[in-house]
């Protein structure tokens, strides 16, 4: 789990808490300003009890989520990134960390 580690020196920083209603798409975003050229972004979702799942990783631009769930976005300068949620449902309800990674 290595993207976790580097994440703690790349000073990342997201919102404490974002909440949304069923089915009303939400943004969660994460700061990243010294990022590295040559660090990944990665996102996670975090259930209770389990162990982390990766949802999405890239070096820049947009990337799809798996099942148009929604999108990673990540500008040009790559000094943040944005999480896009579609649609979430009530199985989405978790908790979501970026991390940075070579």
């Amino acid at each position: 789990f290595l993207p976790a580690v580097a994440a703690a020196r790349a000073q990342v920083e997201q919102e404490p808490l974002a909440q949304t209603a069923e089915g009303r798409g939400i943004i969660i975003n994460c700061s990243h300003p010294n990022i590295k050229a040559t660090e990944f972004i990665y996102w996670y979702r975090l259930y209770p009890g389990r162990g982390p799942e990766l949802l999405v990783s890239t070096t820049k631009g947009s990337k799809d989520l798996p099942g148009k769930a929604g999108q990673l976005r990540v500008p040009a300068d790559r000094r943040w990134s944005a999480l896009w949620l579609s649609g979430p449902r009530r199985g989405d309800a978790a908790v979501y960390y970026c991390a940075l990674g070579d």
